[in-house]
């Protein structure tokens, strides 16, 4: 409901926009070609951004973080095997929610790889807030592993 709410309002801004810039008073019509532009500056804002990540997620980004952890976790569990069942429970779940982001990530570039993705500015831009999500995802992993860490070392 409220998606086709929003869409309703852009579809009735573009084209009280469009009727001023091609109908209206000349002041009208410089407003909206200010308008247009502008928005033209956030499309190629938004296209330079879904690039940038782009590169950062082909040059690895990720994988370097997650491969660590995976060691990490490797690590921690062959030590706990001796302590906690409880940590080793803990290490598992932890292990599932990197799992859980190593496929979110293919899923991410398996997207951007589709030709409607690089058509499509709302495609784009919906793109990275799932990058910016999936950045603090992986940072939360990264303090929830921490944790688990330093609990196995006082034990």
């Amino acid at each position: 409901m409220i998606g086709f709410l929003i869409k309703l309002a852009i579809f009735a801004v573009t084209g009280i926009l469009g009727y001023n810039y091609f109908f209206g008073t000349s002041e009208e019509k410089a407003q909206s070609s200010k308008v247009f532009g502008q928005v033209k500056e956030v499309a190629v804002s938004v296209g330079e951004l879904a690039k940038s990540e782009k590169e950062k997620y082909n040059a690895g980004k990720y994988d370097t973080a997650l491969d660590k952890l995976a060691s990490a976790y490797k690590t921690a569990r062959e030590g706990a095997q001796k302590l906690d069942a409880g940590l080793l429970k803990s290490i598992g779940e932890l292990e599932k929610r990197r799992d859980g982001l190593e496929k979110e990530i293919a899923r991410i570039e398996e997207a951007e790889q589709s030709e409607a993705m690089r058509n499509n500015p709302e495609a784009m831009q919906a793109q990275a807030k799932r990058k910016e999500k999936l950045q603090q995802k992986l940072e939360q992993l990264i303090a929830d592993s921490d944790a688990v860490l330093k609990q196995a070392d006082k034990k």
